[in-house]
This record gives structure tokens, C-alpha cells and sequence, in this order.
């Protein structure tokens, strides 16, 4: 695999993701986090792998893909989270890390409307 499908939704909003050097370092975490589907299937769909990371991730994995996406990448992970993607602590969390809001102040958790 040489690079993320260009028709993958994140990839306008983390430009370069398709480009990164470190595209290994990005299947293994894929392979790791996403492990129910191939990497090709996971990286056809970036931000679920990053929130996935994001969620349950050890502190040296989000580390790592903190120092290949940065800020940004992490912030465009969360303001497009999809429901069930984010437990409430994690939630919490990088609200706080990436955005400032303390827990008066989250945006809830992204659900699902059963009509």
C-alpha cells in the first residue's frame, strides 16, 4: 500500500495525511487499533483509525501520532467523531487537551437519533 485512498473524507480535512513519510508507522497503529479489518480498509477511513488511537491508545502510541498529524490532525479527529467512536472519559479528556473546555462546557458526545 502505498498511500490512503484520495477518497477518503479526512483527507481534506488533514491535509497530507496520504503524503506522510511515515506511512508504515501509520499501518501498524491501523493493524493495531483497527484490527478487525485489513489496513487498507481501515485507512480508507483515517479518522476512525486516529479516533480509534485516540480513544484507547497507550500514551506512547497518541504520542506518536500526535508528533506525524499534531494538534490539528487530533482536533479535526474530534470535531468529526461519529457515535460510539469516544467513551465519555476520553471525550472528556481531549476536550479539554485540544479545545479548553472543562466538563461544565463539553459538547455531548456524538449520538445516534433512532426515529
Amino acid at each position: 500500500m502505498s498511500s490512503i485512498p484520495r477518497n477518503s473524507p479526512f483527507n481534506v480535512a488533514v491535509s497530507g495525511i496520504d503524503t506522510l513519510p511515515h506511512l508504515p508507522v501509520i499501518v501498524n497503529l491501523a493493524t493495531k487499533y483497527c484490527w478487525w479489518k485489513t489496513p487498507e480498509e481501515s485507512l480508507a477511513y483515517p479518522q476512525r483509525v486516529i479516533a480509534a488511537i485516540m480513544d484507547k491508545g497507550t500514551f506512547s502510541d497518541i504520542q506518536l501520532l500526535l508528533s506525524l498529524i499534531g494538534e490539528e490532525g487530533l482536533r479535526d479527529a474530534l470535531s468529526q467523531a461519529e457515535p460510539g467512536q469516544f467513551r465519555p472519559r476520553s471525550w472528556a479528556y481531549w476536550q479539554y487537551r485540544l479545545n479548553g473546555l472543562y466538563e461544565h462546557s463539553l459538547p455531548a458526545l456524538p449520538s445516534r437519533v433512532i426515529p
